[in-house]
């Protein structure tokens, strides 16, 4: 038997993993904050729907939950641009604000794969508690805010980009490499490594073939003075 319950105004926080997946515009990240079906480390389970009514009131007041450093009320580190129930849980997508010192050292950090966390603020609307499998069913939340955070309670979220690094920034074949790998994480090294070295290789033959196309225009233009003359 299961309890039907409506939360007061009790603030709570959740944590899931995070992992960089790919890099192009600088300090933009997305990914999950919450996923949907999957008991976390507090013994929660949140379900579709749960975020529903809190986004549609952040929408219609053209407001959006903060974005914060380790939870910190008083350190904000960006903005979040955009957050949608789809079937696998909260995605959210957001930007760094590079300006701000605390964010630079946070992307930094989660490129070098030091932060490894989302943590979401909020407060339960409606919870269901089955006391025999000491399960909570989270049906409603008040959604106050989506950090990033260094200790992750769960694993089932994951940031599915962070972008980096322009393609003019590319400057050497590792660059290109780690670049290929970044947008397209299913390719491996050594996968990124032979397509940078064949595409090096296609450019080598094109400049071979300018070269000895530029060498026979010139010898027919001698050979042509020379009749001429």
């Amino acid at each position: 038997m299961t309890e039907n319950r409506e939360q007061g105004a009790r603030r709570e926080t959740r944590d899931f993993a995070l992992a960089l997946r790919a890099a192009g515009e600088e300090g933009v990240i997305e990914g999950f904050g919450s996923v949907f079906g999957q008991e976390d480390a507090y013994g929660d389970v949140v379900v579709p729907g749960a975020f529903a009514a809190s986004l549609a009131e952040h929408r219609a007041a053209g407001t959006m939950p903060a974005m914060l450093w380790q939870h910190r009320q008083d350190m904000p580190i960006g903005v979040w641009e955009s957050m949608d129930e789809d079937q696998r849980g909260l995605r959210v997508k957001g930007r760094l604000a590079m300006d701000v010192a605390q964010a630079r050292e946070a992307f930094a950090l989660v490129k070098a794969g030091a932060i490894s966390g989302l943590s979401i603020g909020f407060m339960t609307k409606e919870d269901e508690y089955d006391p025999k499998t000491n399960i909570r069913t989270v049906r409603a939340v008040d959604l106050w805010e989506v950090s990033l955070v260094t200790f992750p309670a769960a694993k089932s979220a994951r940031v599915t980009r962070v972008k980096a690094a322009a393609i003019d920034e590319i400057l050497k074949p590792s660059d290109a490499e780690r670049w290929l790998r970044d947008v397209a994480p299913d390719v491996s090294k050594s996968q990124a490594t032979a397509l940078v070295s064949r595409l090096m290789r296609m450019g080598a033959e094109r400049r071979e073939a300018e070269i000895a196309t530029e060498r026979a225009n010139k010898a027919a233009e001698r050979l042509l003075r020379s009749l001429q003359s």
